[in-house]
């Protein structure tokens, strides 16, 4: 797996009827695959999140749509940005990603985090719990996932979960690559060391010299290289040479970049990958059709191939 350049889909809110919402999707997914990204991501979430909208507004449900979208797309790697293991069983979701590879012809990617939004357990009547658990039960998801992906048949006896032989068939790959998404440098840098191909680092720029330091050392705690541990960064791109930063959302301004194409590109190769990070996977908020090129032809100058 490598993700050096990656297109995140943050909302389906795009002003038009539901019956133009899953083709805006896919123009959206050929447009990044035409442009030369490498990867297409979506949300896992059920309803949309604060920043970006009211809780009802258009969500599409994650799997379903990386499904569509395998079939409308022919050379990006698709998953989500991250996956909530709190609202998936992990033998359902390992049922879910080998489905995906093998309708993408090995192109999935599985990206898993702890999960977050609280509005959408309380609602829909996922537990919570605190971080802890949240974490806990991320990790024993794995010993599930994991194995049942490479074609083992897991029995655990957990905490959370149970299985009995679980298996996963069909299966394109016998490995799908691991990312992880979080910003924790103690339990998800130190998780991630231990078991991910990639970590998606969220946080905001000003963050990263320290987290790349810092992730640095999580890897030699485990003897591991960290040059064997991909890296990238979540930014929000909002393109036009008159915007006033002002416009962003207090929460965002750390995490988003405005500007031309090409001060677009200069300012994440100055913030992401000059201080060590391997790929940016950007969001445009606001789909407008062409941007996806332009920002996508800027920041090929300088994000390694």
């Amino acid at each position: 797996m490598t993700i050096r350049l990656g297109l995140q889909i943050p909302n389906f809110s795009y002003g038009t009827g539901v019956a133009e919402l899953f083709p805006t999707v896919i123009a959206q997914a050929r447009e990044a695959e035409a442009a030369g990204f490498d990867s297409v991501f979506v949300m896992d979430h059920f309803y949309q999140l604060p920043l970006l909208g009211s809780p009802d507004q258009p969500m599409l449900e994650a799997y379903t749509a990386l499904g569509g979208l395998a079939i409308a797309t022919e050379r990006v790697q698709l998953g989500t940005l991250v996956t909530g293991n709190t609202y998936r069983n992990p033998t359902l979701l390992a049922k879910a990603i080998t489905t995906l590879d093998v309708m993408s012809q090995g192109r999935a990617i599985l990206g898993i985090g702890t999960g977050w939004f609280e509005l959408e357990h309380d609602q829909l009547g996922y537990d919570f719990g605190t971080f802890t658990d949240r974490f806990n039960k991320l990790e024993e998801a794995l010993s599930i996932i994991v194995p049942m992906t490479e074609g083992k048949r897991p029995t655990v006896n957990g905490t959370y979960y149970r299985t009995q032989e679980a298996m996963a068939n069909p299966r394109f790959r016998d490995h799908i690559p691991l990312m992880i998404g979080g910003s924790g440098e103690k339990k998800t840098f130190r998780l991630a060391a231990r078991h991910f191909d990639h970590l998606n680092i969220i946080a905001g720029l000003p963050e990263l010299p320290g987290k790349v330091s810092v992730l640095a050392q999580r890897c030699e705690e485990v003897d591991r290289d960290p040059a064997t541990l991909e890296t990238s960064v979540l930014v929000s791109v909002v393109v036009g040479d008159k915007v006033s930063p002002d416009l962003a959302p207090r929460e965002m301004t750390g995490r988003m970049v405005i500007g031309t194409p090409e001060q677009v590109a200069e300012q994440i190769k100055t913030r992401v990958i000059d201080v060590g990070i391997d790929g940016v996977i950007i969001n445009m908020p606001g789909y407008v059709p062409g941007a996806i090129t332009e920002v996508g032809a800027a920041l090929r100058q300088v994000v390694p191939a």
